[in-house]
């Protein structure tokens, strides 16, 4: 099933390839099997964030869990001193922290990296809290509407259900210009699918059959198109590359091949995105796999079995997973989240034998969000001297 790219933001085969940073402990060799060489810390994501600098991915996902890990915002801050050329995808929890020192927050990161910042918007609970879907969606599309306001106009002027506010955006100017950092959006239900469609940019997609993607996909560019905008697609998916495809094969059963079920649930429920309806649907789809956990070719998930979020991965040689994300390419998907067990060893493989083959882009250079210039924000009378 194919899916005309006419609301499609992107129109060429330029891609951005990211890679995923352990920052909530999920790093494994063995699945579920602790490893403290693993454990996720300022050290260890340091690496691999370092790792796919130099290997030459565009962005890095830093995702967000309270429960499992480390403070997302307070890490990119340490890593902007550190990278070189990569973004980093910052996660972060709509209603966690009050609006506008939020926009503050991502604006101070965004001048610190140069404009190599984008921002995953997460609209699940808060550890403690239980909303339902429309009052996180509602909350979230507040949050970023104040954000965006923050980043780019002279006053943050609001008047919603959850915040109110009317105060000057001077200390907010984000380093990007043509609205600030760009915002990847992911969810299935209704409310998420309308919030992507009127405010974000990336619309972040689990695996699913290539059918099932391209009916999401074909349903948020109508949607976007409906309110005069056009998104982007991504991918977040796992890999497994190796030379021969038996070896790709026995590499995914190595990976579960120490996992009960009892581990498997626990790891799998401690996250608070494991009841979602992305989780569910992808638990559907490997009910109904082939004995080996394939639900089409090359797609394996295995994973999901203990783990919340993103649960299958592209298994097979160098070219059939380049084949394989060729397809996606040819659907419209114009940026992918890739990671693999153990993260840096994984990193390693698809750089040296997936991508160079790829023809790769930075998302906000290709929107040119990045001046050529450095803005200057001038400073208040009160702060001169």
């Amino acid at each position: 099933m194919s899916l005309s790219p006419v609301n499609i933001r992107s129109q060429d085969d330029k891609v951005e390839v990211a890679w995923f940073c352990d920052l909530c402990n999920g790093d494994y060799e063995f699945l579920g099997v602790p490893d403290g060489s693993l454990r996720s810390s300022f050290e260890h994501c340091s690496e691999i964030i370092r790792t796919a600098d130099e290997l030459g991915y565009q962005n890095i996902l830093l995702p967000s869990s309270y429960q499992v890990g480390q403070d997302t915002l307070t890490f990119a801050a340490a890593a902007s001193q550190f990278t070189k050329k990569i973004s980093l995808l910052t996660a972060v929890r709509c209603g966690e922290i009050h609006p506008p020192m939020l926009a503050r927050t991502i604006s101070t990161l965004d001048h610190m990296l140069k404009g190599r910042l984008n921002i995953n918007i997460i609209s699940s609970d808060l550890p403690g809290s239980i909303r339902d879907s429309k009052e996180r969606y509602g909350i979230s599309k507040e949050v970023i509407q104040i954000l965006k306001q923050a980043w780019s106009g002279d006053t943050i002027d609001h008047e919603g259900k959850y915040y109110r506010f009317k105060l000057s955006a001077e200390p907010s100017k984000s380093y990007q210009i043509n609205g600030g950092p760009l915002l990847y959006f992911g969810g299935i239900s209704e409310d998420a699918r309308q919030l992507c469609a009127e405010f974000c940019d990336v619309f972040l997609m689990w695996p699913e059959t290539e059918e099932r993607l391209a009916a999401t996909m074909s349903d948020l560019s109508q949607r976007a198109s409906n309110v005069g905008r056009r998104i982007d697609f991504g991918l977040r998916i796992h890999v497994i590359v190796r030379d021969t495809e038996s070896e790709a094969r026995e590499a995914a059963k190595r990976l579960i091949s120490r996992l009960d079920v009892k581990t498997a649930e626990d790891l799998k429920h401690r996250a608070l995105d494991s009841k979602s309806a992305g989780v569910l649907r992808q638990d559907e789809l490997r009910r109904q796999a082939d004995p080996d956990l394939f639900i089409e070719p090359f797609i394996w998930s295995g994973i999901g079995l203990a783990r919340s979020g993103c649960g299958s991965a592209i298994v097979g040689t160098p070219e059939q997973v380049l084949e394989k994300l060729r397809r996606y390419i040819r659907m419209g998907i114009r940026a992918f989240i890739l990671s693999g067990y153990p993260l840096l060893e994984e990193c390693k493989l698809f750089a040296e034998k997936v991508l160079p083959h790829l023809d790769t882009v930075s998302l906000p250079e290709a929107q040119n969000r990045i001046p050529e210039t450095v803005p200057v924000t001038p400073l208040t009378t009160g702060e001169r001297k």
